[in-house]
């Protein structure tokens, strides 16, 4: 089963997304995570991106209030993981699609894809700035 995030139309819950991320398995999402908590919080999970890190993988949602700050929270992410190398993708979904699509991670900032092969950095910050601009819940699902 996988991870998705997505806003729907209506606000929450009802059957219509207006966009979404498939981010991939709930481990892909705890790899992504463990990434910024050995990498740039000392080991400290959510002690310095704490809407990111201690929301919980598989249920509820980002509310808009969080949104703006997940936005920030993200790109700093981001800026600080492009000045480390990334690793190879472990044979898997992820090395697959990033084959299929010609994907080469050359940083920790681009070496997270989503399903499609799309940067999951900008998929993520695209979300939820649509979330603060529109006053809409990111849901997990």
């Amino acid at each position: 089963m996988g991870l998705y995030l997505c806003i729907f139309d209506d606000g929450g819950g009802g059957d219509n997304d207006t966009e979404g991320v498939e981010v991939g398995g709930y481990d892909d999402f705890l790899e992504f995570r463990q990434v910024v908590c050995d990498r740039l919080e000392g080991g400290t999970w959510g002690s310095r991106f704490p809407i990111l890190m201690n929301h919980s993988d598989s249920f509820g949602e980002w509310p808009p209030s969080a949104c703006a700050l997940l936005v920030d929270e993200l790109r700093t992410i981001r800026s600080e993981l492009a000045a480390l190398p990334a690793p190879a993708y472990p044979e898997g979904w992820q090395a697959e699609v990033a084959r299929e699509v010609g994907h080469r991670a050359t940083s920790y900032a681009d070496y997270f894809i989503d399903v499609d092969g799309e940067a999951l950095f900008d998929r993520l910050i695209d979300l939820a700035a649509l979330g603060a601009e529109t006053g809409k819940a990111v849901t997990f699902m």
